[in-house]
């Protein structure tokens, strides 16, 4: 413990040491990194619409998980370099534990003691696949098997969408035109097969690599709501997410 009452951490970036912070409890919260060592994983992609804080606010089940500040007398430069690459280039410091990615974001601080960061805890992949949907200004194509959604692909919708693009095809006359939709038929044509494939063994062939379902739990809105636990695959360079909205 330091002697203002803060747990201090000593901060990893792989294997290099990059200095030591303390770990500032927030309200009620009582988050602490394991054996007191903060273990920086990966830098995120850098964030090209949204401050990686107002993204991890929304995502985020929880508040701030805790603040982390530098009271070293001796300046701290690895520190320093990581807080100042954050801080303008929009990305985040994470560190994983468990299912959890903790996300250290670079804040300026009122006390002038840099480096600062504030620290948000979001499902793993979570914030990489939010992020990608804001850089690309797309949302995910959802693939549902369920028919729950209002806007939603599946099975059937499929299936009619390649049925009229198979007519418009045959009756069109202009090459051009007849080119277009043919690239598009066969864009539904790969999902339908995607979607075939989680439908019926809850894992797809995604260039080569076998993809499997994995449980995610959806937060509840209440504390009155039940868990929802859904199986999902996400194909992070297609920007396309397969799940069951109504698992049951």
């Amino acid at each position: 413990m330091s002697r203002l009452g803060f747990n201090k951490s000593v901060v990893y970036h792989g294997d290099v040491c990059l200095g030591e912070l303390d770990t500032i409890s927030v309200m009620d919260t009582n988050f602490q990194f394991p054996n007191n060592e903060i273990r920086i994983h990966h830098i995120s992609p850098t964030s090209e619409r949204c401050i990686p804080l107002s993204i991890l606010h929304t995502i985020s089940s929880f508040p701030v998980r805790c603040k982390l500040e530098s009271s070293s007398p001796v300046e701290q430069p690895h520190l320093i370099h990581l807080h100042a690459s954050c801080f303008y280039e929009f990305k985040t410091a994470v560190v994983l534990l468990g299912d959890e990615e903790v996300h250290l974001v670079a804040m300026p601080s009122k006390q002038k003691k840099f480096p600062c960061f504030w620290c948000f805890s979001v499902p793993t992949g979570l914030y990489n696949s939010c992020l990608g949907m804001l850089n690309l200004r797309c949302l995910a194509i959802v693939f549902d098997l369920d028919e729950t959604l209002i806007v939603a692909n599946t099975m059937k919708s499929f299936e009619d969408r390649i049925e009229v693009l198979r007519g418009w095809i045959a009756r069109e006359t202009d090459p051009i035109r007849a080119s277009g939709m043919s690239a598009e038929y066969k864009r539904y044509m790969d999902d339908r097969l995607l979607l075939k494939q989680y439908a019926e063994s809850d894992c797809v062939m995604d260039n080569g690599k076998m993809l499997k379902v994995q449980m995610e739990e959806v937060p509840p809105l209440s504390d009155g709501h039940e868990k929802v636990v859904r199986p999902v695959i996400r194909l992070q360079d297609k920007n396309i997410v397969l799940t069951r909205i109504n698992p049951e």
